[in-house]
């Protein structure tokens, strides 16, 4: 693309984005970067492309959010800069053969090159090799350095860690392990890396720069040379999930090619994309209330807060605050009317979202003891794959506690030289050393949460190991570890998530009561180490340093010693059996807690209902998943949440929908890991059972009209698939409340689909419903393909015209895709006898 005379190449970039200022905030948003990538495609000598005509300044409307755009364009500009003239990302451009370590045995050389859009990393077998992608810098999450990474400190004998690094992704995608020839080389690319890292997290926090357009037109733009005709424009609907009438595509493309080149280029390709982008339901909604078509008077504003959004009394307030933060010119904000721009920033704003952003932060009372919460629960923490030959990894606890988790099991089991192993017991799991957990444990405890932590320990260590496992607790862990009651006072029922903040609390066996604990028993352990004494030398086997009692009768197995130094670190949570809940009832305490298999909770559900609901307001319940579930799949813990088990443990590595029910519901109270139990799941005497519920009030009906998409990726990666899309609504809660349904397909358009159908749900109990939106990719041949889903819990969820903003598999953002729907909830209407 040929430039004025003396006119830099990052001039050019500057002034192209600069074009950006004039049209809508939304499309600018996604379409900044495209812009840059087009210009900066080729970054060919600039004699070498023909002189495009003059064409005039396309007329300058009212504007959404300038300021947020001049940052938008300072950004990209920062980007573009960063990449010419910071030394670490021009080496990175140049490339470097490092070595890819993926275990001890599996360790190969491959040439890494940052391109030069700066978002993205290839890599080659050899240098001048064919490139593939490897990943993008929107997926990492952090750069580690060689001593931070568990398989690196394992080769340290063979490479420095100076000179190794780990790339740390989003979700459940394994790390990127590298070695570089040379310290300064490993400097580089974890400098470089965290620094586009910091830069694009900073972009996505302001929802800029969106890299599902960029990458669509730097593929539609077939010949790469910063310009797009008709051609490449079909081609980049189809990338873009359009399936779009040839003529009418057309005649869109003859109203933005205004300098009659026959070509798209800066803001000619923005204005395509704007009409594109039209949001005609939008636009419709938005006229229904306003009565000249322009503007919403703060009147008309407060109108649809109230009859539509149900804001109801405080609505005249809140509109002010929201023409304030999404009016875009300073003069509708004096006037205290919001434009259709305004409008739609509101709708597509964490204001119009589903969730009810008061549900973000910690809003509820967190003064109430520890069996009042559902406690978010991970089931061996330590497996990142299956339950059978799976890797045993820190990684699992990093990832658990980083997502809020808050309690973490840790089976552990006698190792080599005197050191405790963690790993799946008489299974093929590989191993790692509890004293890393422990040291992993204590740096991430409270990262994501300041509320206390559980360890589940499953000792199966002889009386040695678990003094060392005591040991490495005390040590590691110092003064996070809570080793006593608070104050030394024994309590009457279990503290609370407040009194124990950044506290960790070991669940495991106990040799006695806390009563005894809190009682000055010196006296009493000395006569004990005597009677100990005098029973040893009376019968020398077995010794008391063995790690297990042999039993008269040598037909029983052999059981293992308790160490009391490691049951003195258990206070709260001593593991107890379970026979049944009159048994608990008069022969346990509340500082102890019984587990239960999937199966085993199950059939206490069916059988005694009632009294498990009755159970769980004073005393902890864990339920564990089936041991035949040796692929890691999850159950719903739906159920299980029904009767108030607390500790409803998953398999985080696995995604699914069971997990998108659990992070839906931990999803809110500042994903502190403790969400408030409704009061009928706290009340001691409560008569609530989840198969006969007896609601005193009416039952409700939600009503959910499904509206429309807009830009829904594709799951078929071949260039001319485009996904027909549908949406699911799910409802998970009591038996009675579960049900789906689904909205008819759009065929061959996944850009802005419409379906306009509306869904009808009848629930009983509603502070124990989960509701859960899923689009998916119909396939008349086969299973329909997931495309992106959203779940919630109904006490999070607002009423009226919101968008829904799509979640992957694993729980990261799909942005922009998103659906738009209107959400109402009535009371069920009286029928006649």
């Amino acid at each position: 693309m040929q430039r004025p005379a003396g006119m830099k190449s990052s001039d050019s970039r500057r002034t192209a984005i600069q074009t950006l200022f004039e049209f809508h905030f939304e499309s600018c948003c996604r379409i900044g970067n495209v812009i840059v990538s087009l210009l900066d495609m080729g970054r060919r000598d600039s004699n070498s492309a023909p002189k495009p005509k003059a064409h005039p300044r396309v007329p300058v409307p009212q504007r959404c959010l300038w300021h947020q755009l001049v940052e938008q364009w300072m950004m990209a500009s920062l980007l573009q800069d960063r990449l010419t003239t910071d030394q670490d990302l021009l080496m990175m451009q140049e490339g470097v053969l490092m070595r890819k370590v993926r275990s001890r045995s599996w360790k190969k050389l491959r040439y890494f090159r940052l391109q030069n859009d700066g978002m993205t990393v290839w890599h080659a077998r050899q240098s001048g090799g064919r490139e593939k992608p490897s990943f993008s810098i929107s997926d990492v999450e952090t750069v580690r350095k060689g001593h931070d990474s568990e398989l690196l400190r394992g080769l340290a004998e063979e490479f420095p860690l100076e000179q190794g690094f780990t790339v740390v992704f989003h979700g459940r995608r394994s790390n990127l392990d590298l070695v570089a020839n040379s310290v300064e080389e490993a400097q580089t690319w974890t400098q470089g890396l965290q620094l586009l890292v910091d830069l694009v997290t900073s972009m996505d926090q302001q929802e800029r720069l969106d890299q599902y357009q960029q990458v669509g037109a730097r593929r539609g733009d077939k010949n790469q040379d910063g310009r797009m005709s008709f051609e490449e424009i079909q081609r980049l609907l189809h990338l873009m999930n359009v399936e779009m009438d040839q003529e009418y595509a057309f005649s869109l493309f003859q109203t933005a090619d205004i300098s009659q080149s026959g070509t798209l280029e800066g803001e000619e390709f923005v204005q395509f994309y704007k009409a594109l982008t039209k949001r005609n339901e939008v636009q419709e909604l938005f006229e229904n209330f306003s009565a000249d078509g322009q503007k919403l008077t703060l009147l008309e504003f407060v109108d649809f807060l109230q009859e539509e959004q149900k804001e109801k009394d405080y609505a005249p307030d809140l509109a002010l605050e929201l023409i304030n933060r999404y009016e875009p010119s300073d003069s509708g904000k004096l006037r205290h009317v919001l434009s259709m721009d305004g409008f739609l920033s509101y709708l597509c704003s964490k204001d119009g979202d589903i969730f009810n952003p008061a549900c973000l932060p910690i809003y509820q009372d967190m003064t109430q003891p520890l069996s009042h919460y559902f406690i978010n629960s991970s089931h061996n923490t330590y497996l990142v794959g299956d339950q059978l030959c799976g890797q045993s990894s820190v990684e699992g606890y990093i990832r658990a506690l980083k997502r809020g988790c808050r309690c973490v099991e840790v089976d552990v089991w006698d190792g080599p030289s005197g050191e405790p192993v963690v790993y799946h017991g008489h299974t093929l799991t590989s191993r790692i050393l509890f004293k890393d957990v422990v040291a992993t444990v204590a740096q991430y405890a409270f990262q994501t949460s300041d509320y206390p932590l559980v360890l589940s320990l499953e000792n199966h260590c002889s009386w040695e190991q678990q003094q060392t496992v005591a040991q490495h607790l005390t040590e590691i862990l110092g003064e996070q570890l809570l080793s006593e009651p608070l104050d030394g006072l024994l309590p009457t029922q279990l503290p609370s998530p407040e009194q124990l903040r950044r506290k960790i609390l070991v669940k495991g066996k106990k040799l006695e009561t806390l009563e005894l604990d809190v009682e000055d028993e010196d006296e009493e352990e000395q006569e004990c180490d005597l009677e100990q004494q005098q029973e040893s030398e009376l019968e020398p086997e077995p010794e008391p340093q063995e790690p297990f009692l042999q039993s008269k009768d040598k037909k029983k197995k052999l059981k293992p010693i308790l160490c009391p130094a490691l049951s003195a670190l258990v206070v709260y949570l001593k593991s107890v059996p379970f026979h049944s809940f009159s048994h608990s009832k008069e022969n346990y305490h509340f500082y102890e807690i019984s587990s239960f298999s999937e199966s085993k909770a199950r059939n206490l559900i069916k059988e005694a209902g009632n009294e498990f609901v009755q159970h769980n307001t004073w005393q902890l319940s864990r339920v564990y998943p089936s041991g035949l579930r040796t692929d890691s799949s999850n159950y719903n813990p739906q159920e299980l949440w029904n009767v108030g088990c607390q500790m409803v443990a998953m398999n985080m590595q696995t995604a699914g929908l069971e997990m998108d029910i659990c992070d839906g519901l931990f999803h809110q109270n500042g994903v502190c890991g403790y969400v408030l139990k409704p009061d009928f799941l706290r009340d001691v005497q409560s008569s609530f059972h989840p198969e006969r519920p007896i609601s005193p009030y009416k039952a409700q009906i939600l009503l959910v009209q499904v509206i429309s998409g807009q830009q829904l990726p594709k799951v078929n990666t071949k260039e001319k698939s485009i996904v027909d899309p549908l949406v699911k609504v799910e409802i998970f809660g009591i038996h009675a409340d579960t049900a789906r349904q689904e909205t008819n397909y759009v065929e061959n358009n996944g850009f802005n689909p419409y379906w306009g159908q509306t869904l009808s749900f009848r629930v009983l109990v509603p502070e124990l419903t989960m509701l859960r939106f899923v689009v998916k990719d119909y396939d008349w041949k086969s299973r329909n393909e997931f495309i992106g889903q959203f779940t919630l819990p109904w006490t999070c969820m607002q009423q009226g015209y919101r968008h829904i903003h799509l979640l992957s598999k694993d729980g990261i953002s799909l942005h922009p895709a998103s659906i738009f729907v209107y959400i109402s909830i009535q009371e069920e209407l009286e029928t006649e006898s």
